[in-house]
């Protein structure tokens, strides 16, 4: 089987690796992939939203499967096109992915058939969000309506910050054509954890837990990020939050989207809120989380091409997910001044000490080889990953991981997985 994988991040090269354990996979692909990925895919020079020249590629080179590893080609319909002409494709539809690239959508969705969420309203004019504010009760969440790269989202604690956020958003446009629309909801306190799920449009089959850490900084200070490290599984998330979420919130999600006519193939992405009224929906992706991919398929034993064709086929119901009994922790290594403005083209010295480890592993996700030289080609670099008997064996071995790597101005938080503790401290 040949194999197209679309993207170019952390995420691309964690499902990279994975195709790459199939016993039915005989080449890869990866468009347009980074340095890492080159090592086990051959990589091609066409970018993501390039939605002809990719069709074109996957025809001439007779691809049996196209994996679409990120959000704005899927949200621009590029499965879709590639359906139509002829190619099998492991994403969902435009219009199933909505579910993430609309905020007002899934919002909607969610009130619609009482799945459990903030409470909230949507805006069209920065005028009606300023005038409703006047009366809201204080933190409060915006949230740009679109695609922004997991940033478009403020929390804000006073009236004033509210009206600065609202003309970020939807007058100055920092997160572009996202912030055309406004969603206002309010702000949940509790556990955050991510769980990730393969859907078939009909039958869902729920990944282990993780949890991310957004911030840039320390204690969850700073801007928001694409995410700076993740862990699996999550401590909080226990078999009665699973036993609710799967009543109230993941099938209930899938058969809303099917009624809606929109059935879903393909990831459905659940970022939780564990609040003290029950586990309630912050916000759905549409694809694998990044960089949740990183510590949650190095740990899935099921041949991720038999997953994927049982969503394709619509007979998920025929494959039982299985995970290894251990756990995963990932430290992201970012350029110095990421996510507002970094350097690139540093040389990354130490990849080589990941090589023959099991345990290990060096998800690449801004970088590219120049002049035989790996060097680093985005705000977030790399995510180091290792798994242990337990989250914090895992967790020391990561850190123990990121000290084998060196690039110019690398910056990393140290507090990924704080949260351990403070599990074991309640216990």
């Amino acid at each position: 089987m040949k194999v197209l994988i679309v993207g170019s991040g952390g995420r691309e090269h964690a499902i990279a690796v994975s195709v790459s354990k199939s016993r039915r996979v005989e080449k890869i692909y990866c468009a347009p992939g980074n340095a890492g990925i080159g090592q086990i895919a051959e990589c091609v020079s066409i970018g993501a939203m390039e939605f002809d020249a990719l069709t074109v590629f996957a025809k001439e080179k007779g691809i049996d499967l196209v994996i679409i590893g990120m959000d704005d080609p899927l949200a621009g319909g590029l499965t879709d096109v590639m359906e139509a002409a002829g190619l099998r494709v492991f994403g969902p539809r435009k219009n199933a992915a909505v579910l993430e690239a609309s905020k007002a959508f899934s919002k909607d969705l969610m009130k619609k058939y009482e799945i459990p969420t903030a409470a909230y309203e949507n805006f069209d004019s920065s005028r009606a969000a300023l005038a409703y504010l006047e009366k809201a009760d204080f933190p409060v969440v915006l949230k740009a309506d679109g695609l922004a790269l997991g940033k478009g989202v403020l929390i804000c604690h006073t009236l004033e910050e509210a009206r600065a956020g609202v003309r970020t958003i939807m007058e100055d446009k920092q997160f572009g054509d996202a912030g055309n629309r406004l969603v206002i909801e309010e702000f949940m306190t509790g556990r955050e954890v991510s769980v990730l799920s393969f859907v078939d449009g009909k039958t869902i089959r729920t990944m282990t837990s993780a949890q991310d850490h957004k911030r840039i900084g320390d204690g969850d200070t700073g801007l928001n990020t694409g995410g700076m490290g993740t862990f699996s599984p999550s401590p909080f998330y226990t078999e009665e939050v699973d036993n609710f979420c799967r009543k109230f919130i993941y099938q209930p999600t899938v058969d809303a989207m099917a009624a809606e006519g929109r059935p879903f193939k393909g990831i459905i992405f659940f970022g939780l809120m564990l609040t003290k009224d029950g586990p309630k929906v912050l916000e759905y992706n549409a694809r694998f989380g990044d960089p949740e991919a990183q510590v949650v398929l190095p740990r899935m034993k099921n041949d991720i091409i038999d997953v994927i064709e049982a969503c394709i086929d619509g007979t998920l119901d025929q494959i039982e997910l299985a995970f290894e009994e251990n756990a995963a922790v990932c430290v992201v290594l970012a350029s110095g001044g990421y996510p507002v403005s970094y350097e690139k083209g540093y040389p990354i010295t130490g990849l080589e000490r990941f090589n023959g480890k099991e345990d290990y592993f060096c998800f690449h996700a801004g970088t590219k080889e120049r002049d035989g030289q790996i060097v680093t080609n985005g705000g977030r670099v790399l995510g180091i990953t290792a798994t242990g008997q337990d989250l914090k064996e895992a967790r020391e071995k990561a850190y123990e991981a990121t000290e084998w790597v060196s690039f110019e101005k690398k910056y990393m938080r140290k507090d990924i997985g704080k949260a351990i503790d403070e599990a074991e401290m309640t216990e």
